[in-house]
């Protein structure tokens, strides 16, 4: 997106405050959820729904590649004795440590469960649907995150994530649903 391009978003998403200094990079709770709308809010009224959506993606996929497979229990899927797990194992296990990490670090309340042919991420306070309204999920951040989670914890590869109810569309829980089976 580029220097220019993130303070002009920054502005019409009016976090004025963060043009010349962005929240500090440390695990205190000290960046609101009502800015995260915000943010996405403004990406979609600069490049559209799917411009927007496909940006959000992007920047879930990059939040976790960047900081949250280096955090915690995710540190240790890199081990060869994690990776000679079962696949399945390795993904229940990758998106449980993920909903630890946000129920440790944030106000987001996440869940997993699984059934025979999928696994369910459960979010209760979803910071990117907080205090929005839509005929359609919006939490394509969180939706890229679990994505990126499913590649590095499967070794590479790809899952289709699929958010089937959002609590913008009214919906008590964001809910996203992981077929077992790869698509790539």
């Amino acid at each position: 997106m580029g220097q220019a391009a993130f303070k002009t978003l920054l502005k019409q998403a009016e976090l004025f405050n963060y043009i010349n200094e962005l929240p500090p990079d440390n695990m205190a709770k000290q960046f609101d959820f009502a800015s995260m709308t915000a943010l996405n809010i403004a990406l979609e009224d600069s490049y559209g729904i799917r411009g927007g959506r496909g940006m959000t993606l992007r920047v879930g996929r990059a939040s976790f590649s960047l900081g949250l497979r280096n955090f915690g229990a995710m540190a240790g899927m890199s081990d060869p004795a994690f990776r000679a797990l079962p696949r399945d194992e390795c993904c229940f296990i990758g998106l449980k440590a993920l909903a630890n990490i946000y129920n440790t670090f944030s106000d987001q309340h996440c869940e997993v469960e699984q059934t025979t042919d999928s696994f369910r991420f459960i979010v209760d306070n979803s910071a990117t649907a907080w205090g929005r309204k839509s005929e359609k999920p919006v939490c394509h951040a969180l939706a890229g995150i679990v994505q990126e989670c499913m590649r590095w914890s499967s070794n590479g590869h790809e899952y289709y994530v699929f958010e089937t109810a959002c609590t913008a569309c009214g919906d008590p829980r964001c809910i996203f649903v992981i077929n077992k089976a790869p698509i790539g």
